[in-house]
């Protein structure tokens, strides 16, 4: 009984720590210095299981391509239009900070409440594809649990329901 009351406490401790971690910034990571659009391609997935990418296929020998692979954002009337809706659509999610606008290319960090961790989402109007291409990683982990696939999905659905 001792010892399941003394393993609580330690659990106890190391949430708390960890928490408290995070909160200080500690666990944001650094941002990728790397990012943007570079000859038409934006930077290929994360080498683990916690980013999503509409040009995925561009990286065939890419380790995880099949589960980065996501579409690009259907395109709605002009690029330059739907960027800046989407402009607002993401703006409005919990946890953006818009970090670089133009009009072909948005580039936003999501921060979550607790732990603080961050990740980097891009979104560029490919003009020969007629589509939105999208990035979303997170930059420490080894895997995000789905939520970068899930950021873009809400991004898509709110895209195709604003006016």
């Amino acid at each position: 009984m001792l010892v399941l009351k003394w393993l609580a406490m330690l659990l106890l401790v190391l949430v708390a720590t960890a928490i408290a971690a995070g909160q200080s910034g500690m666990l944001q990571g650094k941002p990728p210095d790397d990012l943007g659009v570079h000859a038409g391609r934006l930077k290929a997935p994360s080498m683990t299981e916690n980013s999503v990418s509409s040009q995925a296929g561009l990286y065939p020998d890419h380790p995880q391509r099949l589960y980065a692979s996501t579409l690009p954002l259907a395109l709605r009337g002009d690029g330059t239009a739907a960027m800046a809706r989407l402009k607002g659509v993401v703006q409005a999610m919990p946890g953006a900070k818009l970090v670089k606008s133009e009009p072909d290319y948005l580039y936003f960090q999501f921060t979550t409440a607790w732990m603080r961790f961050v990740d980097d989402v891009e979104f560029w109007y490919d003009p020969e594809a007629k589509a939105i291409q999208v990035r979303s990683a997170s930059r420490l982990g080894q895997r995000d649990m789905g939520v970068n696939r899930q950021r873009v999905e809400t991004a898509r659905k709110a895209l195709a329901d604003s006016p």
